[in-house]
């Protein structure tokens, strides 16, 4: 008999879970070595303290306590460590140092085949400002990519502010400017260059905010981008000068990179595999959202999924022993 289990979600059997064990290992060993302390929180938390952090990830399941209260299981473990800090930290001198390993919930799209219950590592790091903080963040990331096996990685980077700016020089409406976001959220660039043409704007203009997100490449294509924007490719500047050449030669700019969540403010990255077709990971800044818990404080910090990042270094592993590589390896 098969017994279903609820869409989006899976059994990990003991093979692989020896080897999620030990990925989850290896990246928290780094975290430690790095001055980051792991941290709990509970799967289920109130719906309205989830809800301060507007811009969030969808819950993907929502319960009634023996109170009638709204609980909800995370979407990520950035806005509970938030919480966290505001309630357990409130006097804390920063900068704080927080690593997790744990799952988290996400609504997907229906007859999608997208998992809702996955498991992340990562780490937060509360009270470090722009440029440092997110030096380091990019410099902890690389160094657990690396822990694991991870090789032919790359970090896309980009900011969160760099194309909002841009739209704010041209005073479009609060709807004009939701639907851009949307097509740049979820890189429909035929969305974004038909919503961009229907503003009626000059040419030059119209080509500026379809040309700029599509920007892709090492640090010279920041020298593209002026005006509203220069703000933010400065920032991006700093931090790359920042990195270690171990790091910096990892980094690719994508000034079209949003990750989807309305809570990041500056930085913001993806890890980029050539094994995978999506993202294993990324990050970014999130200066405002300690502010909606009752602590302002500046902070940055990343998630891996370590579902993802198995099936990378599985596609490597297969690599290395297929008979074609075998092959090329001899005849090199």
């Amino acid at each position: 008999m098969i017994h279903p289990i609820p869409s989006g979600t899976r059994d990990v059997l003991p093979d692989e879970m020896r080897e999620l064990r030990a990925i989850t290992r290896a990246l928290l060993e780094v975290y430690e070595d790095e001055g980051y302390g792991e941290l709990w929180t509970p799967t289920l938390e109130y719906e309205e303290v989830l809800r301060r952090a507007s811009g969030a990830a969808e819950p993907a399941y929502r319960v009634f306590d023996d109170h009638g209260e709204v609980l909800a299981l995370r979407s990520d473990m950035t806005v509970p460590i938030a919480r966290v800090v505001a309630s357990r930290y409130p006097t804390a001198e920063p900068p704080l140092r927080f690593c997790y390993t744990a799952h988290a919930y996400r609504a997907v799209g229906r007859h999608r085949g997208q998992t809702r219950e996955f498991l992340q590592s990562g780490v937060e790091l509360v009270g470090a400002s722009a440029p440092e903080g997110t030096a380091e963040a990019l410099r902890v990331m690389c160094r657990a990519l690396d822990a694991t096996g991870l090789r032919d990685y790359r970090i896309a980077v980009g900011d969160a502010s760099l194309y909002p700016a841009l739209l704010r020089g041209f005073e479009l409406s609060e709807e004009a400017t939701s639907r851009l976001m949307s097509e740049l959220v979820s890189r429909d660039f035929v969305g974004l260059e038909r919503e961009a043409r229907a503003l009626g704007l000059s040419a030059a203009d119209t080509e500026l905010l379809m040309g700029v997100p599509q920007l892709r490449g090492g640090p010279s294509v920041l020298d593209a981008v002026g005006g509203p924007g220069a703000e933010a490719v400065a920032g991006l500047r700093r931090v790359l000068e920042l990195l270690d050449a171990s790091v910096a030669d990892r980094i690719i700019f994508d000034l079209g990179l949003s990750r989807g969540l309305g809570y990041y403010t500056g930085a913001v990255f993806d890890v980029l595999d050539p094994s995978l077709g999506t993202p294993l990971g990324g990050g970014g800044r999130y200066d405002d959202l300690l502010g909606r818990f009752g602590r302002p404080l500046p902070a940055v910090g990343f998630a891996l999924a370590v579902d993802q990042l198995h099936l990378a270094l599985a596609e490597r592993d297969v690599a290395r022993t297929s008979p074609d590589t075998a092959t090329g390896e001899r005849n090199a």
